[in-house]
């Protein structure tokens, strides 16, 4: 039962995995266990990588610039997601991203292409790169992320009031970095 004034917070946790280059580390697997989705910011290296995955959780890709064959051209560049409010934007090198994120609504931004792992704040967006979980890259960690997003939860101090004077605030989004091997 809940009671008046309170809302209920709805969190889901997505598993962040990129760079496998075609190598499913059952490492990466295990690590992605009991996530709610997946997205996959490219470099896949074959339909057989995101079947692995599916097996686990809804899986959403992008391609990467490795994925030059006939599946992996026709994954689409970027994704643009929504998941308990928090608006998401996936491609695989950030460099390339053509949109301010802010602007566009995004609060999320998850790649890959580099190979390291990244979480780090800009403007109130925040940046994700789960770094490779595919063969290693000179002295790089083997990684996967994970992003919890949040619809909300209760009143807090200092957010804003609703039209109804309720003290609210909105979604949420966390991320972090774990290191396979």
């Amino acid at each position: 039962m809940v009671g008046l004034g309170v809302r209920c917070v709805s969190a889901m946790k997505i598993g962040l995995i990129s760079d496998t280059h075609g190598l499913v580390r059952p490492e990466a697997l295990q690590a992605l266990a009991g996530v709610e989705r997946i997205i996959h910011a490219g470099d896949v290296g074959g339909a057989s990588v995101i079947d692995a995955l599916r097996a686990i959780a809804p899986v959403d890709v992008v391609r990467g610039n490795n994925d030059k064959d006939p599946w992996g051209i026709q994954l689409p560049p970027w994704l643009a997601l929504e998941f308990e409010g928090v608006g998401i934007h996936v491609l695989h090198d950030v460099n390339e991203m053509d949109v301010d994120p802010a602007a566009a609504g995004f609060r999320v931004v998850i790649t890959g292409h580099s190979h390291k792992p990244l979480v780090t704040e800009r403007d109130g967006v925040l940046f994700v790169n789960p770094g490779s979980a595919g063969p290693r890259r000179f002295t790089l960690p083997v990684t996967v992320g994970y992003l919890t997003v949040a619809a909300g939860g209760r009143p807090r101090r200092g957010f804003p009031r609703s039209p109804l004077g309720r003290k609210t605030h909105g979604p949420t989004a966390h991320a972090e970095i774990r290191s396979l091997l």
